[in-house]
């Protein structure tokens, strides 16, 4: 076997150099990425104590109350806080959730589980390619007795309604939810029927099994305010899962730890939160740039923009703040925007993911802190002496003012 002729110097120093360039490109990438992320830290560092106030009475009450349910359903839900919280944030948002994940995860538990710890009625619908929009809705009837129709409320009139593998149902099934979800109201032969408050649909499906399905379309995939997945537990987990179900399910025993008068009021108490125009001009700039993304071939919709703002009011109260930082942000995006996206069929083929698209955004798009005028401001606003807006402005270097 002939052994091949050794490389030139020039061969090698070309080969070394553009080794080198790659990985300088690498390092250079990840350094940034490393340098925005501690950026956002400090911005967010910085608007806790620009906005700290004195009294937060009210959002600690929130925080309180929030833990307490969060606590109640984590007794059926076990290791999974984060997918907790985000179902309350949903729920004070007066929002939907989308739940995607494989059969056994306890989906339609996460459901029960809320509504018992709020007292809260509970429907759930299994959706089958031969549910009609009226299994949904109602419908009217005639009664011979009194020879007029009367309507008869369907599954949907409940305040905590679990739509179970919404995907196997008809297109003309699935449409029967959007009025319902996005106005809280159903008008069925000509009356209009008002949900009852609050109103939260958990919708479900399978992200494995799609023979026999029917895909959600945009309109439908917009109407969720989030979409979440449990995931299989860790071995931990599982193993206190099997050892409280010895004798009887852990569901048996919820109560109610929440009235739904106070729950409304939490949701009042939700909209007051404040929300620096940075952190709104960031919101607004994270869902403009799904639009462009060459990956991308449909972005987030205003929508989306509106359930990033309202979500993160919510979590920012379920922290016990009255104030929005950009962390909150980032913590809603993915579960937030996720499922607006619609990845371009040449992307697909190479496996991008709209999550890796979100995650890709928020290592790019930055974060920009409040002038040094809002510091005084939020000051005021503690003391009950200002209204705290803030303006936004960067210096001449691009860097947040400070």
């Amino acid at each position: 076997m002939t052994p091949s002729p050794a490389l030139s110097s020039g061969t090698r120093n070309a080969r070394c150099s553009g080794r080198d360039r790659r990985m300088a490109k690498l390092t250079g990438s990840v350094d940034a990425r490393l340098a925005r992320q501690r950026d956002c830290r400090r911005v967010s560092a910085y608007y806790v104590a620009t906005f700290r106030t004195s009294e937060e009475g009210e959002m600690t009450r929130i925080q309180e109350l929030g833990d307490t349910v969060a606590a109640n359903v984590e007794r059926v839900i076990v290791g999974k806080s984060h997918e907790v919280r985000l179902t309350l944030v949903a729920l004070l948002c007066r929002g939907h959730l989308l739940i995607e994940d494989v059969p056994g995860t306890g989906k339609t538990m996460l459901a029960k589980a809320v509504a018992r710890s709020l007292g809260c009625s509970f429907r759930r619908i299994q959706f089958t390619p031969d549910l009609l929009p009226s299994d949904v809705t109602g419908l009217s009837i005639y009664n011979q007795r009194t020879q007029e129709f009367e309507f008869r409320p369907g599954p949907i009139m409940a305040q905590v309604v679990l739509a179970d593998e919404i995907n196997r149902a008809t297109p003309k099934t699935q449409s029967s939810l959007l009025e319902c979800m996005e106005e809280h109201q159903a008008t069925i032969d000509g009356t209009t029927y008002q949900m009852p408050e609050p109103f939260l649909v958990m919708a479900t499906q399978n992200p494995i099994e799609y023979e026999g399905t029917f895909a959600l379309p945009e309109a439908q995939l917009d109407r969720f305010m989030m979409r979440i997945r449990l995931g299989y537990p860790s071995r931990a987990d599982e193993l206190t899962i099997i050892d409280q179900q010895k004798i009887t399910h852990p569901l048996e025993g919820l109560t109610e730890v929440l009235s739904v008068a106070e729950l409304l009021e939490m949701q009042k108490l939700v909209r007051e939160v404040y929300v620096d125009p940075g952190v709104a001009d960031y919101i607004v700039r994270l869902v403009n740039a799904t639009r462009t993304h060459p990956d991308v071939y449909l972005g987030a919709s205003p929508r989306g923009s509106l359930a990033l703002y309202r979500t993160g009011q919510a979590l920012a109260a379920l922290a016990g703040r009255d104030y929005v930082i950009p962390d909150d942000v980032k913590d809603l995006a993915e579960p937030c925007l996720a499922h607006r996206l619609i990845i371009k069929t040449s992307s697909s083929m190479h496996d991008i993911d709209p999550r890796q698209v979100v995650a890709e955004l928020l290592n790019s798009v930055p974060v920009e802190a409040a002038s040094p005028a809002t510091e005084g401001k939020g000051r005021a606003r503690a003391d009950g002496s200002g209204d705290g807006k803030a303006s936004v402005r960067r210096d001449a270097s691009g860097s947040p003012a400070r």
